[in-house]
Parts: C-alpha cells; structure tokens; sequence
C-alpha cells in the first residue's frame, strides 16, 4: 500500500505538498489558487488541490503534518474558514514548529548527505511552542517577561536526524511606541527589519525583494550600523531607527518624488542586511564548523547576500531552499513526516522545482474557447510539434513571450515553466516589459536564464543558480551587449537552466543561442504587479490579454492577439 504523506503550511504564503512513498509528487502555494497574492491561513484550495492531483482522497492519507504559526492570541483570526478535513478523520496529525518545519525543507531537499542547517527569518513559533529546544544553546533570556519567538537556529542533519544547535529569541513588540519603525514581528529581527523599511518605501511589507531592487539606485553616506552584532548575536540598534526613518512614504507618488532618500534607505538596510547575515554565518560555522550548508526562511531569498555568503571561507556548499519561505512549510513538514515521525532514511534528491499538475491539450483548447465566448474574440491559434524552433524565432525578432508549460514552479520565481521571455540584447525591452507588461516599478530588474555549460562565459563566477536566488556579476565585456538583464551596479539574478530538469527551456536558450550568438534570454515571472504567478491556462490566456505581451505559448500551442 502506498504511503501518502501531506505536508501543510498555514501560515502566510500557505501552501501542501504530498509525498508518496517518500517522493513528492506534487505541491502548490494557496496564492496560486485563491489569486491573492501571500494567501495563508487556511489550507483547503491546496490539500483539496493535492488530493485531487493525486487522485486519493483524504482518508487514504498515512499522516498530516501541518505548521500552524497562528498560536498566539493576536493572530488566531488568521484561521479562517473550514478546512478540507472533516472532524471524524482517522489519519494522524502531527503538528510542527516554525523554525524545524524550514530547518526540514533544506536539510531533506539538499544534495548532502550530512550539512549545517541555518534557519533566518521574521519570527517563528513562540518559545513555548518549540519543539526543538533540547540539547540547543539558548542565550540567557527571561520567557516570563513577554512572548518571545524564534528568530535565528541552527543544527546538525547527519542524514536521518536533525540536531538543534544554536536558537535565538526575541520578544515581540508589535506595537512598540518608542519606534518611528513598527516591526511586524521579533523586536530584534533581521527579516522584521527588512520587512519594516519595505513598509517605509513602498507602504506594503510583502514587498521586501523590492528593496534588492531599489538599492543599487542608493548611496550609504557613512550612515551607522543598523544591526548590534556582539557575542554571536545580531540586535537592532534601535538608535540608528529612530534616527534616520523618519519621512515613510504616503504613496506612490510620494515615493517618486523623494525617489533619493528611499534608495538611500534601501541600500543601508541591504548592506547592513548583508554583514548581519554574514556575521551569523561566520560565528556559527566558527563554533560548529562544517562544510556544508543548507539554508531556509525569508531571509534566505536575499540573494544578493546569498552572493556573501557564497565567497565565506568556512563553507565549501551552500544549499539555499528555493522556497526558502513560508511556502516551503509544507515540504518540510511532509519530510519530518517521512523522517522523524515514520523512521525512513533520506531520498535521493529531485531537485525540479516543478511541482504543480500539468495541463492536457484539451484543457488548454477549453480555455481558449472559454476566452473567446466570454470576450467575443477569436484567437488566431497554431499548433505545433515543435515549440521551441518556432519561439526561438519569435524572441530574435524581438517579441515578448509568455511561456506556460508543464507543471508550475513551487516558490517565488518562474524558472521556465511560467515565465515571460524576451531577447536581452535591448536595454528598451526592460522598460517595455515593466511598464506595458508587468505594470511595476521602472527601477526592477530582470533575470538572465542561461545553460549550466554557458555560465562562466558570461558571469564572473558561474555559480550553479538553478533557482534565482543568487547574483553575479557580469562579465565587463558583455554589460552592453545583455543590457535588459544587467542591474545598475553590473549584477544580474542569474538562473542556470539544465537538460535534466527542464528540457524544454534548456532547448530554447539553445535554439535562441544558434539565431543570435547569445545563449541568454530574459526571464521574469509570468504575472503582473500584485497577481500571484498564472497556474492555469485560462489565467494565463487572461493575463496575455491584459498587457502588451506579443505571443502566449502554452505547451504546443502558440496564441496571437492578431494576425503577426
């Protein structure tokens, strides 16, 4: 009998994931299905999704595991509505701390037989509720005094057991009044902090990889450290706080018009965002060396300084979890599942990040109809065996390309399954893209998607980045000849794309490669501002006519607006 394991996340950016027999085989964000962007709380769209994806129901599950990060009392309310369970199901519920939930999703997910696991991000379960204190080094702090939560651990995986090592509190101060800067969550957070001065430029703390974006555009001008770092352990200097927030932005508008000081910020917050994380790093390697890590929690999908910690001296590998944040909950639960709970050894690694269902041509020919019934349009349709030759041609004479195929990426970033592609060589492109397309902000910036092999040629290092959430820098020699992907300060997110695991985009850049001599196209993710990326096809069909996207390819189907 098959053993069936859902992992569930409800915290925000909810998701499940169902392993069988130790595999997963299928596993979706809430956001994807509800269409609000860093949808939690309550699971029902995703279980429902996996089970039926599956095929099973959900009395033919061997065990749940579910993170539920809403304990306290201020965000029970998070728990809304009924979820797909019933009350008289007999299947074993097992319930996860935070911080061991992320801990599990990199430790199991890694190519390692054995690694350090750092765990960094905004706040994790209440000290009370931890179940991986044992044995952990804990900094003197008095518990009684308030709720503290999670906001740093470490630990050892020695291939079956996860050690905890080293854990760091916070209290939490949600409505501090000493502050000019409200935390959403720890007091002294590294990821609170970034999503704090989020809030201040751009009055939204879901949108903290903006401030990536926006730093390059910022001076630092001696400003003073913004974090304590001292005996191991990283503080807010809440000196430096109160000193420097102190003009948030109103809107948008207001935001434009002191574009400078905001910049500023952005790149103050970075670059203490970077030696922060550097310092922990460095002091938890110093005292329990290894030379392998991996790496979760929403301060992991910092990938500029990912590119920090790629050149520290204490570690030779460095695993980042692609869904790094709290939509990697479930993949974590599911494998303490397998591991802890159910005593079975760790799995070969499958490192696709493919996890969603794929879509049948006769679903896709539904959508299409659908499409033109409810707009009165008729598509101009063709279909082809052979989508990557003819796409090539489309991006080298310079169209912009929805690319919809198999199953949809698990985590933030579109990797070639849901993306939106265009050739890198026109530095208008980006601004094209931005504003007719994606409808954001001028100063974001675009991946380059390059093959393994082709890496070196043009980035510095060539880090493996299979999952964007690395930077680069470009080759001097190749800044103005890709000027669409390359930030203002010569970096790039690079995402390197192999045969094994995504054929059909690997062909592409080959095919794209072969017409122009550039084996880089430009990557971003197939949505707008706002909008979670498209699952399905009929919300990629209506996203395709919503902007000034040229060509929408849906597996072997290529759709115009128009005649081309």
């Amino acid at each position: 009998m098959s053993c069936y394991i859902l992992g569930t996340g409800l915290s925000h950016d909810g998701s499940a994931c169902l392993l069988n027999d130790g595999k997963i085989i299928v596993a979706i964000e809430k956001e994807r299905l509800s269409r609000v962007k860093h949808d939690g709380g309550n699971d029902s769209l995703a279980v429902k999704y996996c089970l039926d994806a599956a095929g099973i129901k959900a009395a033919d599950l061997t065990l749940i595991v579910q993170a539920a990060n809403f304990e306290i009392d201020i965000a029970k309310d998070r728990y809304n509505g009924s979820r797909h369970f019933t009350e008289d199901l007999q299947v074993p519920v097992v319930t996860l701390s935070h911080h061991l939930a992320h801990a599990w999703s990199a430790a199991a997910a890694s190519p390692f037989s054995e690694c350090n696991v750092m765990v960094l991000d905004g706040a994790g379960s209440p000290y009370k509720h931890c179940l991986d204190l044992d044995g952990a080094f804990i900094p003197t702090q008095n518990f009684d005094t308030g709720m503290f939560c999670e906001k740093d651990s470490f630990y050892h995986f020695d291939g079956s057991t996860l050690t905890p090592l080293y854990k760091d509190f916070s209290e939490v101060r949600l409505f501090e009044e000493s502050s000019r800067l409200k935390l959403p969550t720890n007091y002294h957070s590294i990821g609170g902090l970034y999503s704090a001065a989020s809030f201040y430029c751009f009055r939204n703390m879901d949108d903290a990889g903006k401030l990536m974006g926006l730093a390059p555009y910022g001076n630092l001008d001696n400003k003073p450290a913004l974090f304590n770092l001292d005996n191991g352990r990283v503080e807010v200097n809440y000196e430096s706080v109160n000193s420097w927030f102190t003009n948030p932005a109103i809107d948008y508008q207001y935001f434009k018009n002191k574009f400078a000081h905001y910049a500023d910020i952005a790149r103050w917050v970075q670059d203490e965002t970077e030696k922060a994380v550097s310092y922990l790093f460095t002091e938890r390697q110093r005292a329990y060396p290894h030379p392998n890590v991996a790496y979760a929690g929403g301060v992991a999908l910092n990938a500029v300084a990912n590119k920090k910690l790629m050149q520290l001296p204490g570690i030779k590998q460095l695993y980042m979890q692609p869904a790094a944040g709290d939509n990697g909950l479930a993949i974590g639960c599911a494998w303490y599942g397998w591991h802890t709970v159910l005593d079975n050894g760790k799995q070969p690694v499958c490192d696709s990040p493919f996890m969603g269902r794929r879509y049948v041509d006769a679903e896709i020919r539904l959508a299409i109809k659908q499409v033109e019934q409810t707009d009165n349009v008729v598509l101009k349709v063709i279909e082809t065996q052979d989508p990557v030759t003819e796409t090539a041609a489309l991006l080298a004479d310079g169209k912009i390309v929805g690319w919809f195929q198999g199953g949809a990426e698990f985590g933030p970033r579109a990797l070639g399954h849901r993306s939106i592609l265009a050739d890198p060589r026109s530095a208008e492109v980006r601004d094209h893209i931005n504003r007719e397309i994606k409808f954001r902000e001028d100063f974001r910036p675009f991946a380059p998607a390059v093959r393994k092999e082709d890496v070196h040629q043009y980035f510095e290092h060539g880090w493996d980045s299979p999952y964007m959430i690395l930077v680069d820098n470009i080759n001097p020699e190749w800044r103005d000849l890709i000027p669409a992907v390359v930030h203002r300060d010569g970096t790039c997110r690079v995402q390197t794309v192999t045969a094994d695991w995504n054929a059909r985009f690997y062909n592409l850049i080959g095919a794209f490669k072969d017409l122009t001599g550039v084996g880089v196209l430009l990557n971003t993710s197939l949505n707008k501002k706002g909008m979670p990326i498209v699952e399905t096809p009929l919300q990629a069909i209506e996203l395709f006519f919503s902007g000034a996207m040229d060509v929408l390819v849906i597996e072997n189907f290529i759709i115009y607006k128009n005649k081309p």
